[in-house]
């Protein structure tokens, strides 16, 4: 799913232009047991109460895709019959009103999910019109040739506060209240089938992850039996070991630069195209950006070989995840330096008198602690004051 398909989605899950008439529930404590199940009828809900409810639902559907929003794609083999895909089908052809389907997958979560206190699994079944959407763009509400039928999940941690004095106005004064036990924003979630190229798609799910470092691939065996590319974070630590490792002495600054600004020029560039499908690159285009950079044939050739290991054969990157586009910084063990990501020119690496350097073009304001300060200044036979 790209971001306007998730956007479509997401605009429509809200309480006066859903067709959701209930949200099931089921909380559970830290030892793994079910403290309560219910079932929410959004008919009679308040406005209010239905309002927080949808607003965790369509928590479900932020974030940035490839990071926190993950495509997990079923085999054609699973689809046509494993108990994974048969459970989810299932449970979406019944709208979530057959109980015992719910308390499979209740315990798929539970005995899988890694997370630590009180959380809450909701659960809603949705069907969307999809309105037809002309040349220019613009959706005929009034049209629509395919309903959109969709289980949407999301896991919320609830944290129990500690009592706080709180106004009672019938008294006019503060007393000790009780514990809450609130629910907070997901941590996990997922959307099944995907919405792809706005109509349903049963080979396909949206899986929502809030912590970029941890998907809880547990989690993701149990419920969907699918592979899952490994967390953001991962992702950037492993390229970076890639490139150092693959590179070996080859992986130097201007080598490092050209990647992050080949890169970012590519990202830039696919955002002004305002294709909607997210950027997606390969080995093969890494390998070119390293060639272009002066890499020679075997560090390329080595990092092919070890880009396979780390990522798997002919696996696709979001180059977010692999690079910080908005940040680019170099580090010691002492010293740490930012730079702006479009002037890293002003930085270089020599060697002066077998001493190793980083040497910084500083021909602007220089600011030290607030402090604007000023270049003691040295003949060419002094020794350079860095």
């Amino acid at each position: 799913m790209n971001e306007k398909e998730i956007g479509e989605i997401r605009r429509h899950l809200r309480r006066d232009r859903s067709n959701m008439t209930a949200i099931f529930g089921c909380f559970v404590n830290d030892n793994k047991e079910i403290i309560a199940e219910y079932r929410s009828s959004t008919g009679i809900m308040s406005e209010n109460e239905a309002d927080k409810y949808f607003a965790i639902l369509r928590k479900v559907l932020s974030g940035s895709v490839g990071k926190n929003l993950i495509d997990l794609t079923f085999q054609t083999s699973q689809v046509a019959g494993s108990p994974e895909h048969g459970l989810l089908m299932k449970l979406r052809e019944s709208k979530l009103q057959d109980e015992e389907l719910r308390g499979e997958l209740y315990q798929k979560i539970i005995d899988h999910l890694a997370l630590e206190g009180n959380y809450l699994i909701l659960l809603g079944c949705d069907s969307y019109d999809v309105p037809f959407k002309s040349k220019d763009d613009s959706l005929q509400n009034d049209s629509s040739d395919e309903t959109f039928t969709y289980l949407i999940c999301a896991i919320c941690p609830v944290k129990q506060t500690k009592p706080n004095l709180h106004y009672v106005p019938e008294e006019k004064t503060f007393h000790d209240g009780a514990m809450n036990q609130p629910v907070s924003a997901p941590e996990l979630g997922f959307l099944f089938p995907a919405f792809d190229n706005r109509s349903t798609n049963i080979y396909n799910a949206l899986y929502y992850t809030h912590n970029t470092k941890e998907n809880q691939e547990a989690l993701i065996e149990a419920v969907f039996n699918t592979p899952v590319p490994k967390p953001a974070a991962e992702q950037k630590k492993c390229f970076e070991a890639l490139l150092t490792n693959a590179l070996g002495d080859e992986c130097k600054l201007d080598v490092v630069q050209a990647v992050h600004e080949q890169l970012c020029e590519r990202m830039e560039l696919h955002k002004e195209s305002k294709v909607p499908d997210p950027l997606l690159i390969d080995k093969e285009i890494l390998k070119d950006v390293l060639t272009s950079c002066g890499v020679s044939e075997a560090g390329v050739s080595k990092f092919s070989v070890q880009y396979d290991e780390a990522f798997g054969f002919e696996a696709e990157l979001h180059p977010k995840n692999i690079i910080d586009s908005k940040h680019f910084e170099i580090h010691t063990p002492d010293i740490a330096i930012k730079v702006d990501p479009t002037r890293t020119d002003l930085v270089e690496t020599r060697v002066i008198g077998g001493v190793k350097y980083i040497l910084i073009n500083a021909d602007e304001n220089v600011e030290v602690n607030g402090v604007s300060i000023h270049f003691q200044e040295n003949s060419e036979q002094e020794p350079a004051n860095v």
